[in-house]
């Protein structure tokens, strides 16, 4: 059975600066995302990664390119629709959490937006193992336990695909692998998981591996199996 294409990126470009001082960020980039797959996209800094995902999650605006999500090409989304999509269709976890200090654990799962019921919060916090943390501030907790409430946080939206900027970056070795094994956990429960990584260690864990360098894919491997084999030099 053909697995559903539920992103289709298609000959991305995005640019900074301009006449010799032009560098290409994505250089006629596409990529397509299948439905209930954990993608990884590897890469070292400069390779266009990160971009490509902030892109995905209508944070940034490609240059040109189309971007097709669930039948829809945000590129051409009003600002208002980029808003309508960034809270409904997609959860997106930062590597330095972006939580609020000032106020509580379970006030930072509840500002997803629209997400405003106490009690499916509380559920969250004891799914991602923060149960009688709730009344802590973040600043309190460790930063795999902060990494945990901004995961909490992305699927308190209900969205299907969960987005996920180098999410172990600011953690220690032991943090970062109870991180990567809930992400895990919640892709084998149907979400659709795009994870940008610098470290070639988890992919191990991806169904799909995607490798970037200087704004272009270079090669992609599926189960270990490399369908487009590239020399990578980082």
């Amino acid at each position: 059975m053909e697995q559903k294409v539920i992103i289709e990126a298609k000959d991305l470009i995005k640019t900074y600066g301009e006449g010799e001082g032009l560098m290409y960020a994505l250089n006629k980039v596409s990529i397509k995302v299948y439905e209930h797959e954990f993608l990884v996209i590897i890469g070292g800094s400069g390779s266009g990664k990160s971009t490509f995902l902030n892109m995905l999650g209508g944070i940034d605006k490609v240059d040109s390119g189309v971007i097709d999500v669930l039948g829809d090409d945000i590129v051409k989304f009003s600002d208002k629709e980029l808003t309508l999509y960034r809270r409904d269709t997609i959860g997106f976890v930062y590597q330095f959490f972006n939580l609020i200090n000032d106020i509580t654990v379970l006030q930072n799962v509840m500002l997803a937006p629209g997400a405003r019921d106490k009690e499916k919060a509380m559920e969250l916090l004891k799914r991602v193992g923060l149960e009688g943390k709730e009344n802590k501030f973040p600043r309190q907790l460790s930063g795999g336990q902060q990494q945990r409430v901004a995961i909490a946080r992305a699927l308190n939206k209900n969205s299907e695909i969960l987005l996920c900027d180098e999410p172990t970056g600011a953690l220690d070795d032991t943090s970062g692998k109870a991180v990567l094994e809930l992400l895990e956990e919640i892709h084998n429960e149907g979400k659709t998981v795009v994870l940008v990584t610098h470290t070639k260690e988890i992919a191990d864990m991806a169904n799909r591996i995607i490798t970037m360098k200087n704004g272009k894919v270079v090669s992609e491997e599926v189960n270990d199996h490399i369908i487009k084999a590239s020399e990578v030099v980082w």
